[in-house]
């Protein structure tokens, strides 16, 4: 099966907000121009022919303002009918307005955002003020029909209240997904929020049980999203899939990528969209070699492991970057991923063998002090 074709697009790295543990928040940057949309979609007319996705990232992409989203949609959306392009933005929403939600709405632009609890677990780390910034962008997004999910952070600080943020979002209706903190690779203080490997495995199982006890309460996409990926055998979001030749990002000056992640920094450039180039002109590329070099890396490496089909090694981002750009191992969370992994391997495992299929008694209340089943979890994907 052939995997999604996803074009990031960043309208800038600029953002007004100066989380502590973020990568890039200069809101003086460059804004992409419409000229260069129109350049990405003239270096598309031909590169595929399959239904790509355009993310609107950053950075803080509303920076770009509401008349470039006025312009840069339907030009994308008309360009390249073929491609039947679908849409999606990730920003803080601080400068949301209702003039680009009428324009987002338009369009069926689904937002990931970002909130890491409560305000005043959120405020200790994103800075004061955030959480009523965010809140208030939401709260327009949301009039106007537009379909929000908060992503949260959890940092080395954050885990510790692990209880009271699950409670947050399961309070508030929020669906929760979650984003690791990683090393800033622009800080004298690198490790100063990061999460461990080790607590990050612990808290993907809590979350796991958490999930299982309040099944038709909550979604927690990272939970969701693991357990689909043992079910089916294959990574089905960026962190497990094979996302090389298949994910691009651009760059406010038309740079081409392998992902947002890599924006920005000159070694990772592919290419430039202004010349239009074919999948074999990117190929040429050093970034392009390293990235297929972590994939060969990931083969060997991971040959043995018994979730290598649906892990391929983790973020390249996240092996690579730290390493100046040598190949040196896989994803540091590594150690997480064969935790969970495991976990609901075992789970699965020992439900089949306890009761036939269809005497699971998928949606049944568990026994009391009995550990939920995770084949509900599989019941509740299949059916929604």
């Amino acid at each position: 099966m052939k995997n999604p074709f996803h074009v990031m697009l960043i309208p800038t790295l600029g953002c007004p907000s100066k989380c502590s543990y973020c990568w890039s928040s200069d809101e003086g940057s460059p804004i992409m121009s419409i000229e260069t949309i129109k350049e990405v979609v003239a270096w598309l007319k031909d590169f595929r022919t399959d239904r790509v996705t355009f993310t609107f990232h950053g950075g803080e992409p509303l920076l770009a303002g509401a008349d470039f989203y006025r312009q840069a949609l339907p030009l994308l959306s008309r360009g390249l009918p073929q491609l039947n392009p679908e849409f999606a933005l990730q920003s803080n929403l601080w400068r949301m307005t209702p003039e680009i939600a009428q324009v987002l709405a338009e369009y069926h632009v689904p937002i990931g955002s970002s909130i890491d609890g409560p305000k005043e677990i959120n405020d200790l780390q994103r800075g004061n003020g955030y959480f009523e910034k965010t809140m208030r962008g939401y709260e327009i997004a949301k009039a106007h029909g537009l379909n929000v999910r908060f992503i949260c952070t959890f940092t080395n600080q954050s885990v510790k209240s692990r209880e009271e943020i699950f409670s947050f979002f399961l309070k508030n209706g929020f669906t929760l997904k979650l984003h690791p903190a990683l090393p800033s690779l622009r800080s004298e203080n690198p490790r100063r929020w990061a999460l461990e490997p080790e607590e990050y495995g612990d808290l993907l199982v809590y979350l796991l049980d958490k999930s299982l006890e309040h099944l038709q309460e909550i979604d927690v996409m990272n939970i969701n999203d693991l357990f689909r990926c043992v079910f089916t055998r294959r990574g089905n979001v960026c962190t497990f899939a094979d996302c090389m030749g298949n994910t691009f990002a651009v760059g406010p000056d038309g740079s081409i990528y392998p992902c947002y992640r890599f924006v920005g920094m000159p070694e990772y450039i592919m290419g430039n969209v202004y010349d239009h180039p074919t999948v074999d002109d990117l190929a040429k590329s050093d970034a392009w070699k390293l990235m297929f070099g972590y994939k060969e890396y990931v083969d060997t490496t991971c040959g043995e492991c018994k979730h290598i089909r649906y892990c391929r090694g983790g973020c390249p981002y996240n092996a690579i970057a730290p390493t100046d750009g040598k190949i040196q191992g896989v994803d540091p969370h590594c150690v997480a991923y064969k935790r969970i992994f495991d976990e609901i391997t075992d789970r699965l495992n020992k439900e089949m063998g306890e009761s036939p299929m269809m005497e699971m008694g998928f949606l049944s209340k568990p026994k009391k002090g009995a550990r939920p089943k995770v084949m509900a979890l599989m019941h509740k994907m299949v059916s929604t």
